[in-house]
């Protein structure tokens, strides 16, 4: 994210959008203004910088093969201010050429999938040392001139392990949560659109796989035990849904899906239908190999909906197991957790009231808009 002069307010620009750049390395579930495509892996920060005055540039880094081009794109007039990058490889890499501040926002795959491929590794250390590079080269710049935010205490710990130690400034940031549910939203036209055939929807039980169609996400981990608990109680269905990320992933998915029964693929959707289908669902899942943090779960906890979650250290640290949601550890516990949550009710109203109390107090909107305005702050 660049930042430009703004002269309507008179305030410099910061982020990966025109003023203040912002560069997303990834994206689900809401459409970016310049490409149309589904985004949101920080919805609100972009919200968080323009309320303090700054004007920003959202970018696609899809749509960029090179740091040059990006080194054109902040050149432009009037020139951008500042930078940041969602996404340490992905995005960040793209900062290389600028002779801009910027800051960092780990994804979770850059720092839990991204190090383990050594020229990766080695293009995001570059990116942190360019950060520090930047704050040292001026000393107009003044202060802390770059800036990196990780979800959780052990992305931070990850960063800091498998990257260069004490590059820049890691602030430990969580998500803020805020859900919309779409008024105009029918349960009924989804699921027959997604290929649900059944005459009383209501007595289905939906399970609600929320993922982008990609390797990390493992959209296809659960299929085929819960087809075979399907064929045991046809009520019971898996339905997916995400952006297709990944062609190859994607057109496999497809194929098994079609040939699998009681597993369904709905079509994308905008944020307020997914949190609509969220809210009638009967619980969500999430199945990936690693998480920084998952805003599926944490969403579905905001709906008061159960969660289902794969037992990861990026799901542990916002799923306390029979607390805040459920956490499983092989395809086969999966069906075994999920039965108990159909057969104990209490069960099912604590984990639900739990969840919504904890996002409400570790994931609010007022504390991350603090936090962002602060280290925008630092790149003037």
């Amino acid at each position: 994210m660049v930042s430009k002069h703004n002269n309507k307010i008179g305030k410099q620009c910061l982020y990966s959008i025109t003023a203040l750049c912002v560069f997303r390395g990834s994206y689900k579930r809401r459409t970016c203004k310049h490409c149309k495509r589904c985004v949101s892996s920080l919805p609100s920060a972009e919200s968080h910088i323009e309320s303090a005055g700054h004007t920003c540039d959202l970018r696609d880094a899809a749509e960029y093969q090179s740091p040059a081009e990006v080194a054109n794109l902040v050149a432009q007039n009037p020139p951008y201010d500042a930078a940041l990058a969602i996404h340490l490889f992905r995005a960040g890499r793209l900062l290389l050429d600028i002779q801009l501040p910027f800051g960092v926002i780990f994804g979770g795959t850059d720092i839990n999938e991204d190090v383990k491929v050594e020229q990766k590794r080695v293009v995001m250390e570059q990116v942190l040392l360019k950060a520090r590079g930047l704050m040292q080269k001026s000393a107009s710049y003044g202060g802390i001139r770059k800036f990196a935010v990780a979800f959780t205490d052990k992305l931070k710990e990850e960063a800091e392990l498998f990257l260069v130690p004490q590059t820049s400034k890691i602030v430990v940031q969580p998500q803020g949560i805020k859900t919309e549910v779409s008024e105009k939203f029918c349960w009924t036209e989804f699921l027959r659109s997604s290929g649900v055939s059944w005459e009383h929807v209501d007595e289905l039980r939906v399970f609600l796989l929320v993922c982008g169609l990609r390797r990390v996400k493992d959209p296809l981990y659960l299929v085929d035990v819960f087809s075979e608990w399907h064929c045991e109680n046809p009520r019971n269905v898996l339905v997916i849904i995400g952006p297709k990320m990944d062609p190859v992933i994607t057109v496999k998915v497809e194929a098994v899906v079609k040939r699998t029964a009681g597993v369904f693929l709905a079509q994308e959707r905008s944020q307020q239908e997914l949190h609509a289908a969220m809210k009638r669902c009967f619980a969500v899942v999430n199945s990936s190999i690693s998480e920084g943090m998952s805003a599926a779960i944490l969403e579905a906890m905001d709906l008061e909906v159960p969660v289902l979650a794969r037992n990861i250290p990026g799901n542990a640290a916002v799923v306390q197991h029979e607390f805040t949601g459920l956490l499983y550890s092989s395809p086969q516990e999966f069906v075994h957790q999920s039965q108990r949550l159909l057969s104990d009710p209490e069960l099912r109203k604590g984990v639900v009231r739990n969840g919504k109390l904890y996002v409400e107090e570790h994931h609010g909107l007022n504390q991350e808009r603090k936090i962002y305005r602060q280290l925008v702050d630092t790149l003037h």
